[in-house]
């Protein structure tokens, strides 16, 4: 598997480095503020990858060691957890989110009160 922080970047005219499309999600990701989610399509469109949810979770996959992307804030769009019920991802993912303050009930978070508005 290719190295994605190292993966190729844009470099624009006046040398500024723009990044790549998972370090772009990555980006995002860590901008959603403590106690709230987004939905994987959310975050696409936020990284100017419009319609493109699927990715999300395969570049969230990618992340490196150590990383402080915080990954579990990312959810279905109808609020669910994506993991299987019971996995130890799912587990993890249940257990920060409740460490913010959001409610978390039959693997389902409510968007109305806890999305990004």
């Amino acid at each position: 598997m290719k190295d994605s922080s190292v993966e190729s970047k844009t470099i624009k005219p006046d040398g500024v480095v723009e990044p790549n499309k998972d370090q772009k999600i990555w980006l995002v990701v860590l901008a959603i503020p403590r106690g709230k989610v987004a939905s994987y399509g959310q975050v696409a469109a936020m990284a100017g990858l419009g319609r493109q949810a699927r990715y999300i979770g395969r570049a969230l996959g990618k992340l490196p060691q150590g990383h402080s992307v915080p990954w579990y804030r990312v959810i279905c769009s109808n609020g669910q957890i994506a993991f299987a019920p019971g996995s130890e991802r799912y587990q993890e993912q249940v257990s920060h989110l409740q460490e913010e303050g959001v409610d978390v009930v039959n693997g389902r978070v409510s968007m109305s009160r806890f999305g990004l508005s």
